[in-house]
């Protein structure tokens, strides 16, 4: 069965949220968002491309941190509205030098970080 991107559910700005996991680990490293046409580049090229809501362009992940991205297999929820990445990651992931974007956790109601910057 081919795969259609307009078959996917996007919300009313066309966009998709995307979960980027490591492939090795099974870590949670970051959720980004796409549209169809960041979607279809990191499907041509392997390279993790998103949507940048702030920027209103393309975001194709290390372009400028070195940190790439590269996708190993892209996979869908059963609902068809958010997309499961399993990547390889060089470097951190998110953009205050961490392995993961998700370094806090709610601990007996309160915030711990759990995760420091990366040397």
């Amino acid at each position: 069965m081919s795969f259609d991107p307009a078959s996917l559910k996007y919300d009313a700005q066309g966009l998709i949220p995307c979960i980027a996991q490591d492939q090795a680990t099974g870590e949670v490293l970051m959720m980004a968002w796409m549209n169809a046409a960041s979607l279809a580049r990191t499907l041509e090229t392997g390279a993790m491309t998103y949507w940048s809501r702030s920027r209103g362009a393309f975001w194709a992940k290390g372009e400028s941190s070195g940190h790439v991205q590269r996708l190993v297999e892209m996979r869908i929820d059963c609902d068809r509205d958010c997309l499961l990445a399993l990547v390889t990651q060089e470097g951190p992931a998110c953009h205050t030098n961490r392995r993961s974007c998700f370094y806090t956790a709610l601990r007996d109601g309160e915030e711990v970080e759990i995760l420091t910057p990366m040397a």
